[in-house]
C-alpha cells in the first residue's frame, strides 16, 4: 500500500513537472517570434529611411555618369606627360572707369576656358553635351588662371554666381564665367589731355608653367569680341586686340600670357572749354591793361593782379585732378606759358610806371621849375595814386578828375571859365590822340608784341600735340 502511494506522488510531480516545462518552451517560443518580428520591422524601417535619405549616402547621378568619384581630380588631364592646351575666348562686356589719379581701369567680360579632359567623357546615344553650374567646379580641375597686375576682382553672384559648365561626351569642357576686374595700366601724361593712353588687360596660370599647361587663344584675333555699345565719357576707344607672350620668373620658370589690348584716344573737347578757353581768356584780358593810360594806376593794377589769380586758380584745379608725377605735362607747358604771358603784362606796367616817374622828374627839372613845385608834383603823385603829365594837365584844369585839381591847385597859373569851355569843345574831337601822345612807348610796342607772340606759341603748340 505504501509503495502503492509512493508511486502515485511520483507520477503527480512527474506530470507537474512536464507541464511547468512545455509552458516554459511555448513561452519562449512566442518571445522568440516577437523578437524575430521586431527585427523584421525594424529593418523594413531601417531599408525605409535608406531610401528616403539616399540622395545624402549615395553620389549624384551627374556624378556617377561623369565617374567623379573614380578619379583624382587634384591633378591636371594627362599628368606626367605634354603640357595640357588650354583655349581662351573673352567677351568684352563693359569698361566700366578708368582712373588717372590711380592708373587703373575696370573691365567687365566673359571669360571662357576650353579644355579636354578624357576622365569626364561618358556615353550618350544623341551626342548631347551636360550643363552645369557652379556647385560642380569644386570637384573637377579647372584652370587656375588669374589676372596679373590686378587690384581687384570678382565673379557676378546675382541671382546666383555666374558660372556656366559644359561638359561633352568625349570629355569637351568649357567653363565660362563673368568676372569684373580692376587692374593696373600704366600711362603717360606727358601728352596730357591731348594723349593716346595703351592699357593691356593679362592673363595667366597662377601655378602651372609652360611644361604643365599650354595658355592659348581659342580662335586666334578672333578670341576677343566687344561690345558695340561700349562707350567712355573721357575716351574714345580706339582698337581691341589680342597677343600672346610668355612670362619668366626666377624661382618657377617661364609661364604662358595673354593679353587684352585697347588703345584710348582722350576727348579734348572738355579740358578746352574747362582750363584752355579759360586761360585763354585770362590772357587777353592781361592786354587790356595795355590801353588804359599809364596814369590809371589803380585800374591797371588792380586787372593785372585779377588775371594773375585767376590763372593761378585755374592751374591748380587741373593740378587736382591729375597724379603727381615728375615730368611735365602738355597741360602744364599751355597754362604756365599762358601764366607768363599774364605775369609779364604786370612786370610791363611796372616799367611803364617806373621809366615815367623819371621821365616827369627829368622834365620838370629841364624846364626849371622851382624845387616847391617839383616836390608838389612828386608828393601829388604819391598821395593820389596819378601821374601829372604837366603838358596836358596844365591845359586840362578844368576837368573834374581829382588828379587834375590837384594839380589846379599847385598850378601858378589860373585859367578863366570862359577859356576852360572854349579849351573842352576844342579836344571833344581829338581826346584819342591826346591819349595816344600820352601813352609810353613801351605800351606801344607792347600792344603788338605780347599778342604776336602768344599767336605764334598757339601755332607751335597745336601743331605739336596735335
Amino acid at each position: 500500500m505504501v509503495l502503492v502511494m509512493k508511486l502515485l506522488f511520483l507520477t503527480c510531480l512527474w506530470s507537474t513537472a512536464t507541464l511547468h516545462s512545455s509552458h516554459s518552451q511555448h513561452h519562449h517560443l512566442h518571445r522568440r517570434q516577437q523578437l524575430s518580428f521586431s527585427r523584421k520591422h525594424t529593418s523594413k524601417r531601417e531599408i525605409k529611411m535608406r531610401k528616403l535619405d539616399s540622395t545624402k549616402v549615395r553620389p549624384l547621378k551627374s556624378e556617377q555618369l561623369l565617374h567623379i568619384e573614380d578619379h583624382d581630380f587634384a591633378l591636371r588631364p594627362g599628368f606626367g606627360g605634354s603640357p595640357i592646351p588650354v583655349g581662351i575666348d573673352v567677351q568684352v562686356e563693359s569698361i566700366d572707369s578708368i582712373s588717372e589719379v590711380d592708373m587703373d581701369f575696370t573691365m567687365t567680360l566673359y571669360l571662357r576656358h576650353y579644355w579636354k579632359d578624357e576622365r569626364l567623357s561618358f556615353r550618350s546615344n544623341k551626342n548631347k553635351s551636360m550643363t552645369f553650374d557652379g556647385r560642380l567646379i569644386k570637384k573637377i580641375w579647372v584652370p587656375d588662371v588669374f589676372f596679373v597686375h590686378s587690384k581687384r576682382s570678382f565673379i557676378h553672384d546675382t541671382t546666383v554666381e555666374n558660372i556656366m559648365l559644359r561638359v561633352y561626351p568625349d570629355g569637351n569642357v568649357l567653363f565660362s564665367l563673368r568676372i569684373t576686374v580692376s587692374a593696373m595700366c600704366f600711362m603717360d601724361f606727358s601728352r596730357f589731355p591731348l594723349d593716346t593712353q595703351n592699357c593691356s588687360l593679362e592673363l595667366e596660370s597662377y601655378a602651372y608653367n609652360e611644361d604643365d599647361l599650354m595658355l592659348y587663344w581659342k580662335h586666334g584675333n578672333k578670341s576677343l569680341t566687344t561690345d558695340e555699345q561700349i562707350s567712355l565719357s573721357q575716351f574714345f576707344i580706339e582698337e581691341f586686340s589680342a597677343s600672346s607672350g610668355l612670362a619668366f620668373y626666377s624661382s618657377t620658370g617661364w609661364y604662358n600670357r595673354l593679353f587684352i589690348n585697347f588703345a584710348l584716344r582722350r576727348h579734348i573737347f572738355f579740358f578746352v572749354l574747362q582750363s584752355y578757353f579759360p586761360a585763354m581768356l585770362m590772357v587777353m584780358l592781361s592786354w587790356v591793361s595795355f590801353w588804359i593810360d599809364r596814369r590809371a594806376v589803380p585800374a591797371r593794377v588792380s586787372l593785372g593782379i585779377t588775371t594773375v589769380l585767376t590763372m593761378s586758380t585755374i592751374m591748380t584745379g587741373v593740378s587736382a585732378s591729375m597724379p603727381q608725377v615728375s615730368y611735365i605735362k602738355a597741360v602744364d607747358v599751355y597754362l604756365w606759358i599762358s601764366f607768363l604771358f599774364v605775369f609779364l603784362s604786370v612786370i610791363e606796367y611796372a616799367a611803364v610806371n617806373y621809366l615815367t616817374t623819371i621821365e616827369e622828374r627829368k622834365q620838370l627839372k629841364k624846364r626849371g621849375k622851382a624845387s616847391g613845385v617839383y616836390m608838389d608834383a612828386v608828393q601829388a603823385m604819391a598821395f593820389d595814386g596819378c601821374f601829372h603829365d604837366t603838358d596836358v594837365d596844365m591845359d586840362l584844369s578844368g576837368f573834374s578828375d581829382p588828379c587834375e585839381e590837384n594839380e589846379t591847385r599847385t598850378s601858378e597859373t589860373n585859367i578863366s571859365n570862359v577859356e576852360s569851355t572854349r579849351l573842352k569843345r576844342s579836344l571833344k574831337g581829338n581826346v584819342g590822340r591826346i591819349i595816344l601822345q600820352n601813352n609810353h612807348v613801351i605800351d606801344t610796342y607792347s600792344r603788338i608784341i605780347f599778342p604776336s607772340v602768344y599767336i605764334v606759341f598757339n601755332f607751335l603748340y597745336w601743331g605739336l600735340y596735335i
